[in-house]
């Protein structure tokens, strides 16, 4: 088979293989037309190769056998068939370089300046919200504590006991939210989480003490203190009336009075960037970025408060710095991120529960880039670039294409498809109708998205260390996306690195027990306080 030929017709007429070549120009000419000729003239190599392959066949029986045989069996030229260069110009547009790169890094940058001013604050897309949090953990806290971390399908429960010793003992429960929750009365969201606090204190039999609980709630807020903070806005699927623009610690308190079985006190509330980042600082006291790579995605730092122009110096005597909650994944709702962004971005944006909102956390995070990879895949179907013969029905449904397909499918070595193979199981495609092409297309689809991801959250991160510049920063990074994705951590230490020069030293440092901890934490801190006043 030519360089020019595919097993199968098209049925795009443009680019139909019957009718038309592509020249290496990249134009399409009619197959009988003068130039097509002169091509077929010109270009012998075609011919000789498969002369050659004719000739090897022929004498297939007269090669040597055992190990030189397999060598000669083996030994092929690999060459790049029309079908994948097609494919390669269709995701082009997937494909960031370090000019993309650093423009997103210094639109970040302004973006977050907007943020901190007061008069452009209203109207910046990196809103730049003060969480309150002034101190960080310096291993004194002691006492029992709990936790509430809500952030997506799911929130955890932690109970942590910390000793004078730096030493802690951790207990934790996950509880599931179902859809109806996720998208009804807001009073019903709250009333579930208490009777699920509820039930874990009973089942530990601390209901007789007073446990402080520090609240993770993974949605952009306005905090006016470090236990009151209003909801802008829901963001991951939730859209419970009648909770934006209220106290959510309110919200919890009234819950748990209404249930009146347990004594925990809401004494704060933060971000799960936040908690990320008192959790690893907490273990290294360089730790000055926190940053959440997972369903959704946001990041968190230390700022000078005299830069804050929403905050009075005057009220932080003594205090030089504070946590700023970015809240980045709005980051190019006003437009910042046209430049990159394609029309399976647009797709997914519109198809949301949200659309023109959040639009740098749909480029990156784990929500949509499973639907980012299948909008692409749809796309490829329709011009019969990959799955020909298959079972194609499942992956047009929406959602059908979950994100973790694309961490397994990039942690299969490169030439074996096991894991890419299961995962197409899992969307209804029978393995034998899937060839080794299409698992490798696949794969390079599932890498130009999650590379430009990695490369994206690069940006930010980089952002964020020129605003401080530090010499010596560890970033402490959360979330499904960074923890399994098996070349996120590569990419972003490279793309940093190359962004920030030799002159600055930095470490991305797994937050090993997610943000529910870092919560605890702050309570121990505030604790902590109350005990040396």
């Amino acid at each position: 088979m030519s360089d020019t030929q595919d097993r199968h017709q098209r049925t795009n007429s443009f680019k139909d293989n019957d009718r038309y070549v592509r020249t290496k120009s990249g134009t399409y000419v009619r197959r009988d037309s003068m130039e097509s000729d002169r091509r077929r003239a010109s270009n012998t190599m075609p011919e000789f190769r498969s002369a050659l392959k004719e000739k090897i066949a022929k004498t297939r029986d007269e090669l040597p056998k055992g190990l030189m045989r397999e060598m000669l069996e083996t030994y092929k030229p690999n060459l790049l068939t029309r079908r994948r260069r097609l494919i390669e110009d269709c995701v082009r547009d997937l494909l960031l370089n370090n000019d993309h790169i650093h423009v997103v890094e210094q639109q970040m940058r302004q973006a977050i300046k907007f943020g901190l001013q007061t008069e452009t604050h209203e109207d910046a897309s990196v809103k730049c919200f003060p969480t309150y949090v002034r101190e960080l953990p310096d291993g004194s806290e002691h006492g029992k504590f709990l936790s509430l971390d809500l952030g997506g399908t799911n929130f955890r429960v932690i109970f942590m006991e910390l000793t004078k010793d730096k030493e802690f003992m951790m207990d934790s429960k996950i509880y599931a939210i179902p859809q109806t929750i996720m998208t009804g009365p807001g009073l019903d969201l709250f009333d579930h989480i208490a009777e699920c606090l509820s039930n874990f204190v009973h089942d530990r039999r601390l209901e007789g003490e007073v446990l402080p609980l520090g609240f993770t709630f993974s949605f952009p807020l306005e905090q006016r203190g470090l236990a009151q903070a209003v909801l802008v806005k829901w963001t991951k699927g939730f859209s419970c009336e009648g909770v934006e623009g209220t106290d959510v610690v309110e919200q919890l308190q009234g819950a748990l009075v209404r249930r009146g079985d347990v004594k925990i006190e809401v004494c704060a509330i933060l971000n799960d960037t936040t908690g990320c980042l008192m959790s690893c600082a907490w273990k290294d006291s360089r730790c000055r970025i926190g940053l959440i790579l997972g369903t959704g995605t946001n990041a968190c730092y230390l700022e000078d408060i005299k830069n804050i122009e929403n905050l009075d110096p005057a009220a932080f005597p003594g205090q030089e710095h504070m946590v700023i909650n970015t809240e980045w994944g709005a980051f190019g709702d006003n437009g910042e991120l046209d430049f990159v962004r394609t029309k399976w971005d647009k797709a997914v944006d519109e198809m949301s529960v949200n659309p023109g909102k959040q639009i740098f956390e749909k480029m990156i995070s784990g929500m949509y880039m499973g639907e980012l990879i299948r909008q692409v895949l749809v796309d490829l179907m329709k011009d019969d670039l990959i799955f020909i013969g298959a079972d194609r029905e499942k992956i047009l449904e929406r959602g059908s294409f979950y994100t973790r397909f694309a961490s397994e499918i990039e942690s299969d070595p490169v030439g074996e498809y096991t894991r890419t193979r299961q995962a197409l199981e899992e969307i209804g495609m029978d393995p034998d109708d899937v060839s080794d092409d299409d698992c490798s297309a696949l794969r390079y689809v599932c890498e130009s998205v999650s590379r430009r991801a990695s490369m994206m959250a690069s940006a930010g991160v980089t952002a964020l260390l020129k605003k401080m510049d530090y010499k010596d920063v560890v970033i402490a990074i959360d979330g499904s996306l960074f923890r399994y994705h098996p070349h996120f951590k590569n990419v972003m230490q490279s793309r940093i690195s190359q962004m920030m020069g030799i002159n600055y030293k930095f470490d991305l440092l797994l937050s090993e027990d997610g943000s529910g901890r870092g919560a605890a934490l702050v309570a121990a801190v505030l604790k902590r306080g109350k005990s040396d006043n």
